[in-house]
């Protein structure tokens, strides 16, 4: 193996940076090539690359978002569309290609193994939505991210004695609703993987306002509902002040935490080295503090189990 390609994929997440250089700089260590595509699989599709050396890579361990780049890619989803990226790869004598993204961009690496190409994924979403890794790259960021902006409006909620509804990403996934819940403490967090009534979130805020409270969050996962929807139906059953705020994208960028740089240089040196030592079709992944990598077979037709104890705490904690 003397020439290996990168690109990230899909969404992008505070990290994907550190992860980019750590490939580059342990793939130029070891005397490898690494050539990097723009704009993920729709950049490798059309032979956009750059060739990254020790100094493409500098500064950037502490930048959010992608220097290479990120786009969907629907042509990429037909067979002529992935046969067009395998030959560039071959055109450009890259022996093998590492993928950083979420289950679309590792689901793209698969079907690149299928036709021949040598890849592995890395784990880079803010959702945590993955199996077979407890931690993806950047939803470390992206909690941090929510925490802050719960700090923020509690202050202004506690000032106009209001309770806030906070819908953040998360469309399959409660992830990160559940961690900026529990470490925000948020009175309510609402979640596609848990059931819920919202009779129940207003009996809770009618507690509250028994004993005393002036003010409550209440967090809404885009996938369990719309926090619009939840506020009116709320608004008709308390008669409260509720206000809105829909963080949006804001979640995606921003400067990568320290957990997010060092998982991700650790995840990416770890797939050069998969690579190096005959392995593919695998992702890598953080798994009770080791690194490991599954097969893709593994790691994308198992379904991530929700820490429901960390969402009965929550509850509890938010009596």
């Amino acid at each position: 193996m003397r020439r290996i390609g990168i690109l990230t994929s899909g969404g992008d997440a505070p990290g994907m940076n550190a992860a980019i250089r750590a490939v580059a700089r342990k793939a130029i260590y070891h005397g490898l090539e690494v050539i990097g595509f723009r704009r993920g699989f729709n950049g490798l599709m059309h032979g956009e690359y750059e060739k990254l050396r020790l100094g493409s890579v500098a500064d950037i361990i502490h930048r959010g978002g992608t220097m290479l780049l990120t786009a969907r890619a629907p042509e990429f989803l037909e067979t002529a569309g992935r046969k067009k990226a395998v030959s560039v790869l071959h055109e450009q004598g890259i022996d093998a290609l590492i993928v950083i993204g979420g289950d679309g961009s590792l689901r793209g690496a698969a079907e690149l193994e299928k036709l021949g190409v040598k890849t592995v994924g890395v784990p880079g979403t803010i959702d945590n939505d993955l199996a077979c890794t407890d931690y993806t790259i950047g939803f470390d960021t992206a909690v941090s991210t929510v925490t802050e902006a719960i700090n923020k409006l509690r202050d202004t909620a506690t000032s106009h004695e209001r309770v806030f509804v906070i819908e953040v990403m998360g469309r399959s996934a409660g992830y990160i609703a559940l961690a900026a819940g529990l470490s925000g403490g948020a009175e309510s967090i609402l979640v596609p993987e848990i059931p819920f009534a919202v009779e129940e979130v207003a009996e809770r805020l009618q507690r509250g306002v028994k004993r005393g409270k002036l003010h409550s969050i209440i967090l809404v996962a885009e996938g369990a509902s719309s926090a619009l929807a939840v506020a009116e139906q709320l608004k008709v059953l308390t008669k409260m002040d509720i206000r809105v705020t829909i963080l949006g994208h804001v979640q995606r960028g921003g400067v990568p935490t320290s957990f997010d740089r060092m998982l991700a240089s650790r995840l990416g040196a770890a797939a050069v080295d998969l690579l190096r030592s005959g392995c593919h079709g695998h992702m890598v992944g953080l798994q009770q503090g080791e690194i490991k990598s599954t097969s893709y077979q593994e790691a994308l037709h198992q379904k991530k189990k929700f820490p429901e104890d960390l969402y009965h705490l929550a509850t509890i904690l938010a009596i």
